[in-house]
């Protein structure tokens, strides 16, 4: 079955001849980015925004991953001033965004003569409120691994096949995603949260989300990882050095890591 879709999503690209990847360096995007190369060669072009809400050390692995898939990269950067109506951080955020980011991606296409805009949505993105996917509908981005009928464990697992650095990688979203609908987005709470989450990186661990409730740092840690978060050097450390960063408390979510933990006080509508 996964062999199918995987020749299901190699027909679907190369009967567009020219494709614009939107490529943020996550497990989709380069899975994406690696089938077109192989259908298309020097037909495809990968395109990154760097953007405020974006970690700094997503756009190097973007820089050093499409070096090594040897693909024309074109980044593109959009300063905090391009997102002053996403900053008020309304439930629609994610629409705004993706409109800001996918337009201007477009434009950038469109400029060297590439129709096809395509970005690294799968089966198992339908399963959250996601107002993004409806920009992506209205702006006609295709989505390839979708259609293919692809899940996120289908990726990972043809990734590794391939040899892809980026099959295990940890599930990314921007640092938005980790500050309450209503409460206003700045530049130093994104600062602030990148500084936590590179901290516990730094201490080992892998799928985590450090939410911002304006004095207080909530920590999402996976199931997996909780036994080694729970031990009370580990405890002293994390605290420590995440007041260091800004905050006054440091808690931690008992129910773990959540996907879209954010979203449960959004009534799922169309935006």
């Amino acid at each position: 079955m996964i062999n199918k879709k995987l020749d299901k999503l190699k027909n679907i690209i190369k009967e567009k001849q020219k494709i614009a990847v939107a490529f943020s360096a996550g497990v989709d995007s380069t899975f994406l980015l690696k089938v077109c190369r192989d259908e298309l060669g020097d037909n495809v072009v990968a395109i990154t925004v760097n953007a405020p809400m974006q970690p700094r050390n997503e756009i190097e692995d973007a820089r050093k991953l499409v070096k090594s898939l040897e693909v024309k990269h074109i980044e593109i950067n959009l300063g905090y001033s391009r997102f002053q109506e996403i900053m008020d951080n309304p439930p629609n955020r994610c629409y705004l965004c993706k409109k800001q980011i996918f337009t201007t991606i477009i434009e950038k296409a469109e400029s060297i003569g590439i129709e096809y805009i395509a970005d690294g949505s799968n089966m198992d993105d339908l399963g959250d409120y996601r107002p993004g996917m409806k920009a992506l509908k209205e702006l006609e981005v295709i989505s390839p691994l979708l259609d293919a009928e692809l899940t996120k464990d289908d990726i990972r697992n043809l990734s590794r096949g391939m040899g892809l650095p980026t099959w295990d990688k940890p599930a990314l979203s921007c640092l938005a995603t980790r500050i309450p609908y209503g409460n206003k987005i700045t530049m130093e709470k994104l600062e602030t949260i990148e500084k936590a989450e590179n901290y516990l990186k730094l201490l080992g661990f892998k799928q985590f989300r450090v939410r911002h409730h304006g004095d207080i740092a909530r920590i999402e840690i996976s199931m997996d990882e909780m036994c080694r978060f729970l031990d009370l050097e580990i405890f002293k450390k994390v605290t420590k050095g995440i007041k260091k960063m800004g905050f006054k408390h440091v808690t931690l979510d008992l129910e773990g890591y959540n996907r879209g933990s954010m979203n449960w006080v959004v009534e799922k509508e169309e935006y």
